[in-house]
């Protein structure tokens, strides 16, 4: 199968790394195409615009920011019949449940078809094929992608129709800010009444409340450098506000959010919008010293 990937950022590089490593023939559209002279050399096939990769590629892989740049790339409203016709749309960005629903049907107006695969991991894992992928659309299309599935992570799951895949990986950056937020706090409010970090943390690892990802993004913490982004601020913030809005649609209370969402809104603002999401930490504990 011929391979198209558009949106060649950090986790696009990565995923265009691991197809070739395993021998697949890639072609790579991004809207900056100065950002994929290094995988050009790789051996990857640079086209020109998304319409000539789309045309010459039996699998779409998209990751791009959002709904609105893959409405834009892919030209749903004016794109003819043809331009889609018998192509796998494999969509693998983070969008809402009612925008992936959208896509969808607009994709399979064209005659092509369309499946929703957003992924947890970040860019080591995709360079590995450890991602954990949720797939959510037609079971068929599913079977028919999977062994493309399968380059990028041991164990896809298979979570129901399309938008189902989409909310669970909402529910899963949910809770990414919420453990980011609620640790930063806790953290910030131990130091400063004195606690040592390695109490706190003993305390917190031997208790039911711990989860890997505080170990993981501790040191960044303490020394504040925030830099190296696998997963940037402002794409947490645009997630945080799917969420909110998608959640409150289905009745849900989403209060608890609301001041997570003002926190990361204040990073973004303060000009730490591309650094690691962990630099909300800096806006809940803004006190360079413990």
């Amino acid at each position: 199968m011929d391979i198209g990937i558009i949106g060649i950022g950090l986790m696009g590089h990565a995923f265009v790394e691991r197809f070739l490593s395993q021998g697949f023939k890639v072609r790579i559209f991004n809207r900056s195409p100065e950002k994929v002279r290094d995988l050009a050399d790789k051996g990857a096939l640079v086209c020109p615009s998304a319409d000539e990769l789309i045309e010459r590629s039996d699998i779409i892989i998209l990751m791009l920011s959002d709904a609105d740049a893959i409405n834009d790339i892919l030209q749903l409203d004016t794109l003819d019949s043809s331009g889609l016709k018998s192509k796998a749309i494999l969509q693998m960005a983070t969008i809402s449940p009612s925008q992936s629903r959208h896509i969808a049907e607009s994709v399979s107006s064209c005659g092509g078809r369309y499946l929703e695969a957003p992924v947890l991991g970040s860019i080591p894992e995709a360079r590995t094929g450890t991602l954990i992928i949720m797939a959510g659309g037609s079971s068929e299309v599913y079977e028919t992608v999977l062994p493309v599935l399968n380059v990028l992570g041991s164990a896809p799951r298979y979570i129901g129709k399309t938008g189902a895949a989409a909310a669970l990986k909402l529910a899963m950056n949910q809770l990414i800010a919420s453990l980011t937020a609620g640790f930063s706090l806790s953290l910030g409010y131990a130091l400063k009444n004195g606690v040592d970090t390695d109490l706190f943390m003993d305390t917190v690892r031997e208790s039911a409340l711990y989860a890997k990802t505080y170990d993981k993004k501790l040191d960044k913490y303490l020394s504040r450098d925030f830099g190296a982004a696998n997963f940037s601020t402002r794409h947490l913030l645009k997630d945080i506000r799917l969420f909110i809005e998608d959640a409150k649609a289905t009745g849900l209370n989403t209060d608890a959010l609301h001041g997570i969402e003002r926190i990361t809104s204040k990073t973004v603002d303060s000009g730490m919008a591309l650094l690691d999401y962990s630099s909300i930490y800096q806006v809940i504990n803004p006190d360079q010293k413990p």
